[in-house]
């Protein structure tokens, strides 16, 4: 059983291989936030804010009721950057243009490696248009070459050819900064964005290279053939991803409706992290996993370990859900303008 940090009674409590997260929801999650910084304790560093016996580990997620912040840099001071290779929504919802909110909002600088051109709206993808993977690496190099990164995440990928190249790449440069592999197989709408013949290449080249992976269920049915239905299938997905390589899998769980939860999953090989938040009703969520994965960059760029990353990126994208605003005649996106009040 994994307990949950928003149960009654569950907060802190850790069996042989699970640990617990604090609520990215809900009030009352321990640590503290300056006027500009948010500080998630790891309890797995020495003299961390977070309580841990010998048979609890928590991580406390950051300070008050509602988002946790990033410090933002003074002005005229050049702040962390975050690389995004990953595809152009023309609707502005999802894709580059959610990435870039999001860590703009967050006050990180986003480079950027544009893989595919995608023609759509509201209400799906009409067109779709492969960057040639020379384009896409030459890119990737002409950032690295002039501009230090802290991390980088990747969205669509939009074919075998792109992945290798990127792939190849990433090897190559030997950057040694985190990488995040958001593994976008479709629209919100359906719409095929990866073919399945181009899966092989994302679990066996990619997925080796990535601190982080983070399908949500439908991509985890493509990847590792597993229906996510409840925890124990939760669990079973996690491992599965794991095994292909990635330091640590995420397996979100926002698409699983049954549950008035949304509870996200993360595995590392040991501990099982469980990151729980309630489910916020609204059609408005196009972007929500560019959202959540640039967001854990943007922590991972700050330096957080990755289950306080996570933590950091539920809260966000739950706050970015609350935010959500209707756009055009389908599902509009979920927004960080909140940021701005």
């Amino acid at each position: 059983m994994i307990a949950s940090a928003a149960e009654p009674g569950a907060a802190g409590h850790r069996s042989s291989d699970t640990a617990v997260i604090a609520s990215a929801a809900e009030p009352g999650a321990a640590g503290h936030r300056s006027s500009d910084t948010a500080v998630i304790a790891s309890t797995a560093e020495p003299g961390a804010a977070g309580h841990r016996s010998s048979d609890t580990a928590v991580i406390a997620s950051a300070a008050e009721p509602g988002v946790s912040y990033l410090p933002v840099p003074p002005s005229g001071r050049t702040p962390l950057r975050v690389l995004t290779i990953a595809g152009s929504d023309s609707g502005g919802g999802a894709g580059i243009q959610a990435d870039m909110r999001t860590m703009a909002l967050l006050g990180v600088h986003a480079c950027v490696a544009v893989t595919a051109v995608t023609v759509q709206n509201t209400l799906g993808v009409k067109r779709f248009h492969e960057i040639p993977d020379d384009i896409v690496t030459a890119q990737v190099e002409a950032v690295v070459a002039d501009i230090d990164i802290q991390a980088a995440k990747t969205g669509v990928l939009a074919s075998s050819r792109i992945i290798s190249a990127v792939a190849a790449t990433w090897r190559r440069l030997e950057l040694g900064v985190p990488l995040v592999v958001d593994p976008v197989c479709a629209s919100m709408h359906g719409d095929p964005l990866l073919a399945a013949s181009d899966l092989d290449s994302l679990r066996a080249e990619l997925f080796p290279l990535a601190t982080l992976v983070t399908p949500n269920l439908d991509e985890v049915r493509l990847l590792v053939d597993i229906d996510v239905v409840d925890g124990e299938s939760q669990r079973a997905a996690a491992k599965a991803l794991h095994a292909l390589g990635p330091r640590w899998a995420l397996v979100k769980g926002g698409h699983l409706k049954s549950s008035e939860r949304s509870c996200d999953l993360l595995y590392g090989g040991a501990d099982f992290y469980e990151f729980d938040a309630a489910r916020v009703s609204t059609g408005n969520d196009h972007g929500g996993g560019d959202t959540l994965a640039s967001a854990v960059a943007c922590a991972l760029a700050h330096g957080f370990t990755v289950p306080d990353a996570v933590a950091f990126g539920k809260r966000w994208v739950t706050e970015c859900l609350r935010a959500a605003y209707p756009l055009g005649a389908g599902h509009g996106p979920v927004s960080p303008l909140f940021r701005l009040s």
